[in-house]
């Protein structure tokens, strides 16, 4: 499972996708997540399937490689459909075993619960898996930047995501090499209920976080030897700068997320009404 988290981590690709400019993939990462909270019926969630699968062909990531990342939260997406399923009272009753029972409007909020937590998994992979760290920290730095005037340390911020979101799949193989080695000398990992998997995970920690504060240990004197500090001063190798495929990106997505709000709001309220 610590394999199959793809978050953080980078494909290389020749696509369109790969060569939007960072700020357009985070905006529209934005968009898309606020639009599947705009939907609220079949039609909505019709768009956004539409929209992703679209963006997923367009960027030459396999579609398998990018699905990889729904087995690590498989439990909390089962957690997530249970308690929408038995938790919410409906008109009518589908299903009665003593005094648990699953509505009408409960089977329905679960659905689509599920179905908004993996677009929100993947839609939020296409940006990592598409995006190198550096131009996610310039991206993020330059949509940031009227905050300077008020004194908000945009660079720092930036850096700070971009380092722990580069973290994240240096951790997830040091987790992998401590495991290796925990049952090489005889640990067990796989067998017992899920309370006994999670005890055994225990011993993990401690060499994980002194890894973990041994890597920030030496990126920090890695930085400091390369005089860094802080934005003030500092220029790009490659600045930002839109181009004709970006402002047509920003076309699509704001059209898409009308299309969101005419079917997944408008339409469904209209249909309810009736």
């Amino acid at each position: 499972m610590i394999r199959d988290i793809t978050l953080g981590q980078y494909y290389p690709a020749k696509s369109l996708i790969h060569q939007l400019d960072p700020r357009v993939k985070l905006v529209t990462t934005m968009i898309y997540v606020i639009s599947l909270f705009v939907a609220k019926g079949a039609l909505g969630y019709a768009v956004a399937t539409v929209f992703l699968v679209m963006v997923i062909r367009m960027s030459k990531v396999p579609f398998g490689y990018m699905t990889k990342g729904l087995k690590a939260i498989i439990m909390l997406l089962m957690i997530t459909v249970i308690f929408n399923l038995f938790l919410i009272d409906g008109h009518i009753v589908l299903w009665r075993f003593g005094f648990l029972r699953i509505t009408d409007k409960g089977l329905k909020t679960a659905v689509f619960m599920a179905i908004r937590l993996v677009y929100l998994i993947i839609g939020s992979s296409v940006m990592t898996l598409t995006t190198t760290p550096n131009d996610l920290t310039d991206g993020l730095e330059k949509l940031l930047g009227p905050l300077k005037k008020i004194h908000v340390p945009v660079h720092e911020i930036s850096m700070m995501m971009s380092i722990a979101l580069r973290f994240i799949p240096i951790l997830l193989e040091e987790t992998d090499k401590i495991m290796k080695a925990q049952i090489a000398r005889g640990a067990d990992f796989e067998s017992g209920n899920l309370i006994q998997k999670a005890k055994a995970m225990v011993p993990l920690l401690v060499p994980l976080f002194i890894s973990a504060f041994r890597r920030a240990n030496d990126l920090a004197m890695a930085m400091e030897a390369r005089c860094y500090h802080g934005g003030n001063g500092r220029t790009k190798m490659k600045p930002l700068h839109y181009e004709s495929r970006d402002k047509m990106a920003y076309g699509v997505v704001w059209g898409y997320l009308i299309l969101m709000i005419f079917f997944g709001r408008v339409i469904y309220n209209y249909i309810s009404f009736i």
